[in-house]
């Protein structure tokens, strides 16, 4: 185990999860919004993609690849007991995730294949360090994290390829979005039922969540199939079938982790309300090809689960209690309520445009509440030290 050294550099940079943490919240606060003016013909960019492509690619390879990275970066450390990855090269991968954003809205006059390589080369040094440093701490037990990251920037890749000879990305869209949700049902499935079971055997003697076994293994290959045939053939019977499968067994694995005991935990409900989203977007993908099920899946499963590890860690990795506040649990439930708008009532209303602006505002408000409550933390020293939940 390499020996912890005293780190004297800036607080921002002293670990993963605060630079990356920071900037998608930041990103977050501000992108939905530019897109709903690129959709209503209010502005326009001359980056590599047409407004739909860049609001997908951005969700997906902009904000969610900041929050895997603030993520890996943190756990890792305490996967392989390695120093973390921190100064000034974790500096230069934050600034090449701000030149890749700033590239894919056409703000840097770069070339179509540079713009490829600025942002596709943050992926591939992310997946170069997260594979470097569980091969050298002998970590085998988590190398199964790298397939899924090293499927994203696949998928990174194939999106511009796509774009540049049909003018639209296809698969590449849905494989990214594939990806995320497998890593939530990898992660996730491991991170929610040991939270939970913590909090209950402190808090709330009785049943706990069951532990890992052969069912949660059908549960991720289920997973992983289902989304793979969605991938290559999304309207093939087969794959909707599938879908509903892996829908199934996922809803019956959330019951089997107790969150209905730890309801008044609501660090704790935010995980379970997120990784619910995950089979009802499964669903809802199996019965309705339109973006319904994908935006339960994006604001949903993928928004909720981003936002509520990301408070959670946060609290946890800056020594603070591992307790709710008003705001931020009033910043879940406008998220959760984007996500209904958003995908719900948008095909009844009588003026869409409303409802999308709607949608557009509760997810700004919910993460800039958030910003603003746990935005400082990141610049700041711990309040205390004590080891992290």
């Amino acid at each position: 185990m390499t020996p912890r050294k005293e780190y004297t550099g800036p607080t921002l940079l002293s670990y993963g999860f605060r630079p990356f943490f920071l900037l998608a919240l930041g990103f977050s606060c501000v992108s939905i919004l530019l897109w709903m003016l690129m959709y209503q013909g209010d502005l326009s960019i001359s980056g590599p993609f047409q407004p739909v492509d860049w609001h997908i690619h951005e969700m997906l390879f902009g904000y969610t690849s900041a929050v895997i990275t603030g993520f890996l970066f943190t756990a890792i450390p305490n996967w392989t007991g390695r120093m973390p990855v921190r100064g000034w090269p974790l500096g230069a991968l934050a600034l090449l995730w701000v030149a890749g954003r700033l590239s894919v809205a056409g703000a840097l006059p770069l070339s179509f294949g540079f713009t490829m390589v600025v942002d596709c080369g943050y992926l591939a040094a992310i997946l170069a360090i997260v594979l470097r440093e569980i091969i050298v701490g002998k970590n085998w037990r988590n190398l199964m994290v790298v397939c899924p990251i090293g499927l994203f920037f696949i998928s990174n890749v194939m999106f511009y390829i796509e774009v540049m000879q049909n003018g639209e990305s296809d698969h590449a869209r849905r494989l990214g979005f594939a990806v995320v949700i497998f890593l939530i049902v990898l992660i996730g499935g491991r991170i929610i039922p040991s939270f939970t079971r913590n909090w209950l055997v402190k808090n709330n003697p009785g049943p706990l969540p069951t532990p890992m076994n052969s069912f949660d293994k059908l549960c991720l290959v289920s997973a992983a199939v289902a989304l793979l045939l969605w991938v290559g053939a999304p309207e093939w019977l087969g794959s909707r079938g599938t879908l509903v499968v892996a829908a199934s067994l996922h809803f019956a694995r959330l019951l089997r982790w107790q969150g209905l005991r730890a309801r008044t935990n609501m660090l704790l409900l935010m995980l379970h309300i997120a990784y619910a989203f995950t089979p009802l977007g499964l669903l809802l993908l199996a019965v309705d090809q339109t973006v319904s099920g994908l935006h339960i899946l994006g604001i949903g499963a993928i928004g909720g689960m981003t936002l509520a590890v990301m408070i959670r860690a946060t609290m946890g990795h800056t020594g603070r209690e591992l307790a709710s506040t008003w705001d931020l649990s009033l910043a879940f439930i406008i998220l959760i309520l984007a996500a209904v708008v958003r995908s719900a009532l948008v095909n009844i209303a009588p003026d869409p445009m409303t409802v999308l602006w709607t949608g557009a505002i509760l997810w700004t408000v919910a993460y800039g509440l958030v910003l603003v409550r746990i935005g400082p933390w990141y610049l700041g020293q711990n309040p205390a030290r004590r080891k992290p939940s």
